[in-house]
C-alpha cells in the first residue's frame, strides 16, 4: 500500500507544484511593492501545501490546536523535528513566520524557489559561521514584526522523544525579548519517515501551539531556557524524563 500511496502523491505533486510556482511567482511580482515581508506569498503557499498535500490520502488526518496561544508581531516558534512533513503540519498554523530550513532545501526546483522569493532563512550546516548568520537573518526578520519558526534539534529525531535542544532558538528570544511559543508536532513520521521516500497509508498528524514561555522568569541563561522548554515537550508527549534529564542543569546537551 506504501508504494500506491507514494506514487498517487508524488503524481499529484508533479501535477500540482508547477502550477503553485507559477501562481506563486505571479503573487509575487504583485504584491512585491507593498507586501515587503512576503507575507501574501507565504499565506498563499502554506494554504496550498497544507491544505493540498496533507489531504491527499483518505488514511490521512491532521488537527491544529492551540492557534490561540500565537502572539501577535514578533515571536520565536520552536518545533520538534521528526519527519520532512512536519513543516507541511506547521504550515496549517496560518501564521506568518519565517521557517529556518538546511541550505539544500533552497536549490530544490520549484519548493526551493518559492523559499527563496518567501525569503526564508538558510542555514548551511557545519560552517564555522552557520548559528551566527542564521540568528543575524532572524533578527532582521523579528524586528520587521515577523515571527520565525525554528527546529532546536537541528536535524531529525530518531524516535518520539525530542533531542537535545541547541541554543540559538533561545538565545535569539532572549536578546530580542520576544515570546517563546513551543510547537508540538506528532504524528508526521507514520506519513513520511525522515526524508521519506515511502509514505504511509494511514497517519494522524497533529500540531499544538503550547502557552508561550515567558523568557525573562528564566533569566539570561539560553541553555537553563532550552532545558525547560525541552521538559515541556516531554510531558505534553507524554514521555517520561530520563532521571539524568530530571535532574537538573547539567544533563543536558545544549549545542
Amino acid at each position: 500500500m506504501k508504494y500506491l500511496v507514494t506514487l498517487w502523491f508524488g503524481l499529484v505533486f508533479l501535477v500540482t507544484a508547477p502550477v503553485c510556482t507559477v501562481l506563486g511567482v505571479t503573487l509575487w511580482l504583485v504584491t512585491w511593492p507593498f507586501d515587503r515581508n512576503r507575507a501574501l506569498l507565504h499565506a498563499f503557499v502554506c494554504r496550498w501545501c497544507h491544505g493540498l498535500y496533507l489531504h491527499l490520502w483518505p488514511g490521512w488526518r491532521v488537527r491544529i490546536e492551540g492557534r490561540e496561544h500565537l502572539p501577535p508581531g514578533p515571536a520565536v516558534l520552536v518545533a520538534n523535528h521528526q519527519s520532512a512533513a512536519d513543516i507541511l503540519g506547521a504550515m496549517g498554523l496560518n501564521h506568518p513566520f519565517k521557517f529556518v530550513a538546511k541550505a539544500s532545501l533552497f536549490r530544490t526546483p520549484m519548493v526551493g524557489w518559492l523559499m527563496r522569493l518567501m525569503e526564508y532563512v538558510a542555514v548551511v550546516r557545519n560552517h564555522p559561521r552557520a548559528l551566527e548568520r542564521m540568528l543575524e537573518a532572524c533578527r532582521h526578520w523579528l524586528r520587521r514584526g515577523v515571527p520565525v519558526l525554528i527546529y532546536p534539534e537541528g536535524t531529525y529525531a530518531p524516535t518520539r522523544q525530542p533531542l537535545p535542544f541547541k541554543r540559538g532558538a533561545f538565545q535569539l528570544a532572549i536578546e530580542e525579548r520576544v515570546p517563546l511559543v513551543p510547537v508540538v508536532i506528532e504524528g508526521t513520521t507514520q506519513l513520511l519517515e525522515g526524508d521519506g521516500p515511502w509514505m504511509g497509508p494511514r497517519a494522524s498528524v497533529r500540531v499544538r501551539v503550547l502557552p508561550p514561555v515567558s523568557v525573562e522568569a528564566l533569566g539570561d541563561d539560553p541553555v537553563l531556557l532550552a532545558e525547560r522548554v525541552r521538559a515541556l515537550y516531554f510531558d505534553a508527549l507524554g514521555l517520561p524524563r530520563l532521571d539524568t534529564e530530571a535532574s537538573g542543569p547539567g544533563h543536558w546537551q545544549v549545542a
